[in-house]
C-alpha cells in the first residue's frame, strides 16, 4: 500500500474532513486520492460507479443507528474494507462497530495525535484474510454436500443441527433444509421402531460411539429403507455432551440380499428337514456337525447324540476306516463321490443303499467338509437307471447354457464394437478448408469402459462452417442396459440437431424424448448430461448442464482453472427423471489457447488407500499441475495418476474424457 496510490471514499457530511484525511495520509508517506460522498446513498452510488481501495465512513453518534449503517454498507460492498471514523475512543462502541461488518474503529479526535495509515493497512490485511476465510468455508461445504453418504449433527433430544445433500437424497428430501424442518423429533418421526432412538441414545452414553447402528426408518414419501448409522458423541472441555455427530448410508440392498439369504437358508433345512432321505454332514476331521430328521429316525437316535462324534463310534472298525477312506478321497479330490453298498446299520436287518457324498465349500472357496446323502433302494430296481437319465438331463441342460453364455459372450461382443463405432472416429476442422492441424478447435477424447459395454457416450459434431458441438453423458450403471440407453441417447442426439444450436432447447428435447421412452419401462434411470456450442469466430461458447459433473476451463493463459457453473449457479436435473424441467443456457467467451476438459464421474470416483476417495478438489490440483501439457499428455498423465491413487489401479466405473481447445482463429 505504501508503494501504490490509494484510492479511498469518504462518507461524510463534513466535507472538510476529506481535505484533514488527505493531508494526514500525505504527511504519513501514503499517496492518496479521496472521493468524498455526502450521504451513504451517494456513497454506495460511487461505488457501484468505480473502484476504491477503502472506505472511510463517519459515525457522528455512537448509537444503534450507525450499527445498523455499517452494516447496511458492509451488505452492499462486500469487496471493499470499512474503517469508522468514530465519535470518541470508545472501546465497547469500537467492537460492535467491528461486528457490524467494518474492519477498522478510528476516533475523530485522534485525527491529529494517532497514525492513520496503519489503521487502513490494518483493515486492507483483516478484510483479505476474512475474504480467503469465507473462500475456504465455500469450498468446506462444496466438498460437505458432494460427499456420497449422508452426514448429520443431532442435538441429544433428537433435533438436527447439521445435514448434508446426501442424507437428504437418502431420507427422501428435497434439499437439508426441508429435512431440518420437516423433522423435529427423530426418535418418532424417523425411525420405524421408536425404540430404536432410546437404544441409539443408550448406546451413545454408554461408549459414546457408535458403528453399523442398523434401523429401519421412514423416508419423507412414507416408504421404508434400512440404513447404517456411525456416529460420536461431542462434548466441551468439561465432558457435557453438546451434540451427535456421524454419517449415514442406504443399506437396503443390502438388508434385502441378507434376507434373501436367510430365507434361501430357511428353504434349504425346510426341504433337507422333510426329504425322505438320509442327510449328513461331517467336517475335516470326520465328525458329524449334522444330520436331518429321517437320518436320526433311521438309526434311532438323537442328533445330540451324533453331533461331534465320528463313524468310528457307531460302526466296526473295518467299516469305519472304508467310510473314513471314501470321505478323504472326497475332501482330497474335491468332486462327488457316488456308490451302490450295502448297508449295515446296528441292531438292523442289512440293505441296499444308494449314498452321494459331495464337499462343502467355506466363503474362501476351501473345502470344509462333506455333505452325504443316502437311501435305501433295495425295494428300488430302478433307482440307478433314473440317476443316470437325470444326470444326462442335467448334463444336456448344462451344454445347453454353455452354448447360450458363449452365445451371449458373442452379443456382448458386438455391442461393444458397435458402442465403440458410434463414437466419433474423426474429428470436424474449423474452417473445413484448412488442415486438422491448423484448426481453430483441437479435440481429443479417452474413453474406458468398466465392462464390455458402457455407460457413457459422447460426440463431437460441426453445426455450420463456425459451430463446433460436443455432447456428453453418463447413465446409471454400466452394463448392457445403461449402453442401450445411451444408444437411445445417440439416437436423440442425432435427430435433434436442428434443435442443436440453443443447448438450454437441446437438452430439454432429449429430456422430453428420454422420459417418455423410460416410462413405458417402468424403471427410470438416471442420466447425467451436458451440451455445449462453441463458435471459433467469436470465441463465444453456449452450454447447459442437465446433473452432470462441472466440465473445467482450463485458462492456460491464465494459469487458472475454473469449473463451469450455470449463470443461476443453481444445480438442473438429470435427463429422464422429470416431464419437462428447464435447462438454462450459459454464455461465455473464450480466449485462444484454452481448453475445456469434460469428464463423466468415474473419472474421480475412486477409492485410495484407507477408504480415501479421490476428490474433485484432487482433480483440479493434478490438472493444474499439468496446466500446459498439449491435451492427450494431460489426459493420459491424469489417467494414470488416478490410476494410482486407486486401491486396486483400476477405474471402478466407466470413464470418458473429453478435451476441446480454442487455438484461436486458423492463420
Amino acid at each position: 500500500m505504501e508503494s501504490e496510490l490509494l484510492k479511498a471514499l469518504l462518507i461524510a457530511g463534513d466535507g472538510r474532513l476529506a481535505q484533514a484525511v488527505a493531508e494526514k495520509l500525505r504527511k504519513e508517506g501514503q499517496p492518496v486520492e479521496i472521493a468524498a460522498a455526502p450521504a451513504l446513498d451517494t456513497g454506495l452510488a460511487r461505488l457501484s460507479a468505480h473502484s476504491f481501495d477503502v472506505v472511510l465512513f463517519e459515525l457522528p453518534s455512537a448509537n444503534a443507528a450507525g450499527l445498523f449503517q455499517v452494516t447496511f454498507l458492509a451488505t452492499k460492498a462486500p469487496g471493499v474494507p470499512i474503517v469508522v471514523l468514530g465519535p470518541s475512543q470508545d472501546e465497547a462502541f469500537a467492537v460492535e462497530v467491528i461486528r457490524a461488518g467494518a474492519q477498522e474503529y478510528f476516533a475523530r479526535e485522534e485525527l491529529g495525535q494517532r497514525a492513520l495509515e496503519p489503521v487502513i493497512r490494518c483493515a486492507l490485511e483483516r478484510h483479505l484474510e476474512q475474504a480467503a476465510l469465507l473462500r475456504e468455508k465455500e469450498n468446506y461445504f462444496g466438498i460437505f454436500d458432494h460427499l456420497v453418504e449422508g452426514i448429520f449433527r443431532t442435538t441429544p433430544d433428537g433435533h438436527y443441527m447439521l445435514a448434508n445433500v446426501a442424507l437428504a437424497r437418502i431420507y427422501g428430501y428435497d434439499s437439508p433444509v426441508e429435512l431440518m424442518a420437516s423433522i423435529k423429533d427423530i426418535g418418532r418421526s424417523l425411525y420405524v421402531n421408536a425404540a430404536r432412538r432410546q437404544e441409539f441414545v443408550r448406546l451413545m452414553q454408554t461408549s459414546d460411539t457408535i458403528t453399523d447402528f442398523e434401523s429401519q426408518i421412514y423416508r419423507k414419501d412414507g416408504t421404508t429403507i434400512w440404513i447404517s448409522e456411525n456416529c460420536r458423541a461431542v462434548r466441551d472441555a468439561l465432558g457435557k455432551l453438546l451434540y451427535y455427530e456421524g454419517t449415514v448410508q442406504d443399506i437396503t440392498a443390502h438388508q434385502q440380499t441378507e434376507m434373501s439369504l436367510r430365507n434361501s437358508e430357511s428353504l434349504y433345512h425346510s426341504l433337507v428337514e422333510t426329504m425322505p432321505q438320509n442327510v449328513f454332514r461331517k467336517d475335516l476331521q470326520g465328525r458329524f456337525t449334522f444330520a436331518n430328521q429321517q437320518y436320526c429316525k433311521h438309526y434311532k437316535c438323537r442328533l445330540e447324540d451324533i453331533l461331534g462324534k465320528t463313524d468310528f463310534d457307531f460302526f466296526p472298525k473295518e467299516l469305519a476306516e472304508k467310510y473314513r477312506k471314501d470321505d478323504q478321497r472326497v475332501i482330497e479330490t474335491g468332486q462327488t463321490y457316488e456308490i451302490i453298498e450295502e448297508h449295515h446299520p446296528l441292531g438292523q436287518e442289512n440293505s441296499i443303499v444308494q449314498v452321494v457324498k459331495t464337499p462343502l465349500y467355506g466363503a474362501d472357496g476351501s473345502i470344509i467338509g462333506l455333505q452325504g446323502i443316502f437311501w435305501d433302494i433295495t425295494a428300488q430296481k430302478l433307482a440307478e437307471e433314473q440317476i443316470h437319465r437325470a444326470n444326462a438331463e442335467l448334463a444336456r441342460s448344462r451344454e445347453e447354457l454353455r452354448t447360450k453364455n458363449l452365445l451371449m459372450e458373442e452379443n456382448l461382443h458386438m455391442a461393444r464394437e458397435i458402442q465403440f463405432a458410434m463414437l466419433p472416429q474423426q474429428y470436424p476442422v474449423f474452417p473445413h478448408t484448412v488442415p486438422v492441424e491448423q484448426s481453430a478447435f483441437q479435440f481429443v477424447h479417452r474413453y474406458q469402459p468398466a465392462e464390455t459395454v458402457s455407460g457413457d457416450f459422447f460426440s463431437v459434431s460441426a453445426l455450420s462452417e463456425n459451430e463446433a458441438a460436443v455432447f456428453i453423458c453418463d447413465v446409471t450403471g454400466h452394463g448392457l442396459r445403461a449402453a442401450l440407453v445411451t444408444a437411445m441417447i445417440r439416437a436423440l442426439v442425432e435427430e435433434l440437431k436442428p434443435i442443436a444450436r440453443d443447448p438450454g432447447m437441446f437438452l430439454r428435447k432429449i429430456n422430453s424424448d428420454l422420459f417418455t421412452i423410460l416410462k413405458t419401462t417402468g424403471s427410470p434411470m438416471l442420466t447425467t448430461a451436458f451440451y455445449l456450442v462453441a463458435d471459433w469466430r467469436t470465441g463465444v461458447m453456449r452450454f447447459a448442464n442437465a446433473g452432470h459433473p462441472k466440465p473445467l476451463l482450463i485458462r492456460r493463459s491464465a494459469g487458472r482453472i475454473e469449473p463451469l457453473v450455470n449463470a443461476s449457479g443453481k444445480s438442473q436435473p438429470a435427463l429422464g427423471l422429470f416431464e419437462d424441467p428447464p435447462y438454462q443456457t450459459t454464455e461465455i467467451n473464450l480466449a485462444p489457447g484454452d481448453l475445456m476438459m469434460l469428464f463423466t464421474d468415474g473419472l474421480y470416483e475412486v477409492q485410495g488407500l484407507n477408504e480415501e476417495l479421490y476428490s474433485q478438489e484432487r482433480l483440479i490440483m493434478d490438472v493444474k499441475d499439468r496446466l500446459q501439457k498439449p491435451a492427450g499428455q494431460l489426459f493420459d498423465e491424469l489417467l494414470a495418476a488416478i490410476g494410482q491413487f486407486s486401491v486396486d489401479h483400476e477405474f471402478a466405473d466407466d470413464v470418458c474424457l473429453v478435451g476441446m481447445e480454442y487455438t484461436g482463429k486458423p492463420a
